[in-house]
C-alpha cells in the first residue's frame, strides 16, 4: 500500500476543512461551502482509490470505517451550514474529522489487503455505509446537543434541538436499515439472523437509546434539556458499539463481528 498517497491527500483535505471552517466562522458561507466541499471531494477521491487498489469496498476494517466517517462529517456539516449558518459547525466538523484522519496515520494496521469470506457479501457495503452514515449524523447531532446544553438562550437552544431531532431521524432510519441488512447478511454467512453477541447487544442498546430520543421529544417536546442529555449517552453507547467492544478482551472471544 503506497502510504505516501494517504499522506499527501490527507494534507490537502485538511487544509480545505480548515479554510471552509475559517470562512463558515467568518460567516462567509459560499467560500466556506466551496472550500469545504473541494475537501470532501479530495477524500471521496482518495477512497475510490484505495477501493481500486484494495479490489474490495474499503470497510472491512476500523481505520477504513473512520476514513469514511472523517469524509462524511465535514458533507454533514456543509449541509447544517448552509441549512442553518451554525458558525461552529464547520470547525467541528473539520477538528473531527481531521482527529480520525490522524488516527489513522498513526495505526499503521488501517487497511484490509484481502476479505474474509464472512465479509464477502452483497450486504457488506450497504450495511457497513449505512451505519458509519449514521454514526456521523449522530455525531453531529452530539455536538449540537451539547452546544445546545450551554447556550445561555432557550430560543437559540430550541432551534437546536429542532436541528438534532433532524439529523438523528435520519440517522435513525439508516441505523435501522443498516441492522436490518445486517440480519439479512448474518443469516446469509451464518444460517441465523440475530445472536445477541456482544457487538448485536450494543447495536441494539444504542438503536433503543435513540428511539427513547425520538419519543421524549415527540411525547414532551418541552423537555429538552434531558432530550439533549439522552443523545450525548446515546453516542457514548454508540462507541462502546463502533470500536471501544474491541478493547474489552472478554468480548474479543464471544463475537462473529470481530474479524481479528
Amino acid at each position: 500500500m503506497n502510504t505516501s498517497i494517504f499522506y499527501i491527500s490527507s494534507a490537502c483535505a485538511t487544509a480545505f476543512l480548515a479554510t471552509g471552517a475559517y470562512y463558515g466562522y467568518k460567516l462567509c458561507a459560499k467560500k466556506a461551502i466551496v472550500s469545504t466541499l473541494v475537501g470532501v471531494i479530495i477524500s471521496v477521491a482518495y477512497i475510490g482509490w484505495l477501493w481500486v487498489s484494495l479490489k474490495h469496498p474499503p470497510l472491512s476494517t476500523l481505520g477504513e470505517t473512520r476514513l469514511l466517517y472523517s469524509m462524511l462529517l465535514p458533507l454533514i456539516g456543509t449541509i447544517v451550514y448552509a441549512r442553518r449558518c451554525y458558525r461552529w459547525i464547520l470547525p467541528f466538523t473539520a477538528v473531527m474529522a481531521s482527529v480520525f484522519t490522524a488516527i489513522c496515520i498513526f495505526d499503521p494496521n488501517i487497511f484490509s489487503k484481502g476479505l474474509m469470506p464472512a465479509l464477502r457479501s452483497p450486504w457488506f457495503v450497504p450495511h457497513v455505509a449505512l451505519y458509519i452514515i449514521a454514526y456521523a449524523l449522530s455525531g453531529t447531532a452530539t455536538m449540537t446537543a451539547i452546544y445546545g446544553l450551554y447556550t445561555p438562550s432557550d430560543t437559540e437552544r430550541t432551534k437546536l434541538t429542532h436541528t438534532c431531532d433532524s439529523l438523528i431521524l435520519t440517522g435513525i432510519a439508516c441505523m435501522t436499515l443498516g441492522m436490518l441488512t445486517g440480519a439479512l447478511w448474518a443469516n446469509d454467512a451464518w444460517g441465523h439472523y440475530w445472536t445477541w453477541d456482544s457487538k448485536e447487544t450494543w447495536a441494539a442498546a444504542t438503536w433503543l437509546s435513540y428511539i427513547v430520543y425520538l419519543h421524549l421529544r415527540h411525547g414532551f417536546p418541552r423537555s429538552i434539556r434531558p432530550a439533549l442529555w439522552i443523545l450525548i449517552v446515546s453516542f457514548l453507547l454508540l462507541q462502546m458499539c463502533w470500536w471501544g467492544i474491541n478493547l474489552i478482551p472478554a468480548f474479543k472471544g464471544n463475537s462473529l463481528h470481530l474479524y481479528g
